[in-house]
């Protein structure tokens, strides 16, 4: 991988005590238990999240008045190995219309032993965002970004 590249991505992992194929589940198909309901970009209060499990699903938060945000597109879904997803949100906090300039998110599930996962998240290609992406970078690797939502995720596998 090249300097550029790697510049260019966010990478975050935590080891969950759940096995590979709970982790995989309660991530995507469980994903408003641990997502954190503040980070959504409806115009409506979220009533739920939804994690279509299938390679041209989407990932999508319903508000309470009924709309709906498209925010992902599911890229690769192979459980309870790894998923894919599309970050379809611009350098605004708004939907992305152009795939080609959205990033992507990749989640590796690993069994570390009986009951343990590897979780390992890379979210890719922020430079794709635009000119300004550097802000991106910087919000999804903040401590607030990806390594809080593995967090709570750990969190939620945990009790």
């Amino acid at each position: 991988m090249s300097t550029a590249a790697a510049d260019t991505a966010v990478r975050a992992s935590i080891v969950v005590e759940a096995p590979a194929e709970q982790a995989f589940s309660v991530f995507t198909e469980d994903i408003g238990s641990w997502w954190s309901p503040d980070h959504h970009i409806l115009g409506a209060e979220l009533a739920e999240m939804v994690f279509e499990p299938r390679v041209g699903g989407h990932v999508f938060d319903r508000g309470v008045d009924g709309s709906e945000c498209r925010w992902a597109r599911v890229l690769a879904f192979d459980p309870p190995v790894r998923l894919v997803i599309s970050w379809d949100i611009n350098l605004q906090w708004q939907l992305e219309a152009d795939p080609a300039r959205t990033s992507e998110v990749e989640v590796r599930f690993t069994p570390e032993g009986p009951g343990r996962t590897l979780v390992e998240l890379e979210h890719r290609n922020i430079d794709r965002h635009g000119e300004g992406w550097e802000s991106m970078h910087g919000a999804v690797g903040s401590p607030g970004g990806w390594p809080a939502g593995l967090e709570a995720f750990a969190a939620r596998l945990a009790g």
